[in-house]
């Protein structure tokens, strides 16, 4: 099944918060997660930068880690930045996540891509997932249990839901890195492109990003 973006939010066996988010793309595969400073970005692929004047939203920032290393913010779009300052400054999760999708709202796209948001406290030990679709906006708190992982998705499984969940067997940012690649629910997700985990640390998140090999 194609469920295009994912993004999701866990807690390990031993209690760590994690957020991930994957690409998963038909349309514009030729992409790349590349590591910064407390951030990971999505951006094209060497040979395949004139790709962003055909779809000016396949480049953004996917991860943030934020307010001195306490929140992760992980999404499919621009809204990143937006939902991290506002949390920075000290607003309120469930508001920074409805705040910036009522902003900026869908994609306004071929496709009316929803755009989907997933952030984790470990000062608190709280998770949130929230979409904006072109019919609805949904952001809520999700009850984080050990071993678990909770997910949306910006087609079909594009509502906020319980049963969007499966086991998390992660122990590092790198195995839920290819946890949301390819394992579990998510092996039966089609055309993963690129994938990016942050994981709760003693200081800050760990962040690690992987490409899937290209075929061929």
């Amino acid at each position: 099944m194609y469920v295009g973006r994912i993004v999701s939010v866990g807690r390990t066996v031993d209690g760590r918060l994690c957020a991930a988010y994957r690409v998963s793309s038909r349309s514009f595969p030729n992409r790349t997660a590349v590591l910064g400073d407390r951030k990971v970005s999505i951006v094209p692929k060497a040979g395949h930068e004139g790709d962003v004047l055909k779809n000016p939203y396949i480049a953004y920032n996917c991860v943030r880690i934020v307010r001195n290393g306490d929140v992760a913010v992980a999404t499919n779009g621009s809204q990143t930045d937006v939902i991290a300052e506002k949390i920075d400054e000290g607003m309120p999760i469930r508001e920074a996540l409805v705040l910036a999708s009522l902003m900026l709202d869908y994609e306004k796209d071929a496709y009316n891509t929803p755009r989907i948001s997933a952030v984790v406290d470990k000062h608190i030990g709280a998770g949130w997932l929230g979409i904006v679709r072109h019919d609805g906006l949904e952001v809520q708190r999700i009850p984080l249990e050990f071993g678990r992982i909770w997910y949306v998705a910006t087609y079909e499984e594009n509502t906020v839901n319980g049963n969007q969940c499966d086991d998390f067997p992660a122990t590092s940012a790198e195995e839920a890195c290819d946890y949301i690649l390819g394992q579990g629910v998510f092996a039966q997700r089609k055309n993963p492109v690129t994938g990016v985990a942050a994981m709760a640390a003693d200081y800050g998140f760990d962040l690690f990003a992987k490409d899937m090999p290209v075929e061929g």
